[in-house]
């Protein structure tokens, strides 16, 4: 997969995409990541990559002719319907499911604002999505895209050697994951359950469900709302509402 960001601050992205996953996803070229430096594409000697905004206002906004010639530049040769992404507080909320999403394509373009942010002109007529990484703002859009590059390389084949592995991730199916413990089985005078020393494959995967769908209910339970469950998981989750009730009666 090949994924171009567009940036003003390319040295940004040479720690957290040189790591871990990231690192052996571009060595296993299984990531071909792309780093435009949008300086790179200014028309003037100066190489401005913003102006004062008209009708007034604090901070600068990036000019919107660099950042059309460097998204054509990322597009010269690309598949058809190659997203382009922008990064900004106002775009769709990014989550898992849009990670998968972006996953199937052969190549995705992000653009990164800065300062008080792009040319409208860039998201009327050169973007062709908007993301968010949640509800608030950051002084630009270069880490909101390490972030989602980092969730959609979980999908692509490969990366993270077991097959199938990011569809048990939590959220992957609307329900957190339940706790996870290692050696060793005692610690701090907190135990590792008894279940998961057993060895019983379907006695743990059995638990491992009733916690995570214990957990989503304490701490996530919005999530709830569109999960697919069973009778017995539905069950389940009465008997947890049932339990809280009785931890905090009604005075």
């Amino acid at each position: 997969m090949q994924i171009d960001v567009l940036t003003l601050f390319p040295a940004m992205f040479e720690g957290p995409m040189t790591e871990s996953m990231l690192w052996k996803a571009r060595d296993r070229n299984l990531l071909d990541l792309r780093l435009h430096d949008i300086r790179d594409y200014a028309l003037d000697k100066h190489k401005s990559a913003d102006d004062i905004p008209y009708g007034g206002g604090g901070g600068m906004i990036m000019k919107a002719e660099p950042v059309a010639l460097a998204v054509e530049a990322a597009l010269a040769g690309a598949p058809a319907g190659t997203p382009v992404i922008l990064m900004t507080p106002q775009g769709r909320v990014f989550s898992h499911d849009i990670a998968k999403e972006l996953a199937q394509h052969e190549q995705i373009i992000m653009v990164c604002g800065r300062y008080e942010g792009i040319d409208d002109r860039v998201r009327q007529l050169i973007a062709t999505d908007e993301l968010s990484i949640g509800d608030y703002v950051l002084t630009g859009g270069e880490l909101p895209a390490m972030v989602i590059i980092d969730a959609v390389i979980r999908h692509i084949p490969g990366v993270l050697g077991a097959e199938g592995a990011a569809d048990a991730d939590s959220h992957a199916d609307g329900i957190l994951e339940g706790p996870h413990f290692t050696r060793p089985p005692e610690w701090r005078g907190v135990s590792v359950p008894q279940v998961l020393q057993d060895g019983d494959h379907a006695k743990v995967a059995k638990w491992r469900r009733e916690q995570g769908l214990r957990r989503t209910w304490q701490q996530r339970p919005d999530l709830l709302m569109t999960a697919e469950l069973t009778e017995d998981e539905r069950y389940l989750l009465a008997t947890f509402a049932n339990e809280d009730a009785g931890k905090n009666p009604h005075p």
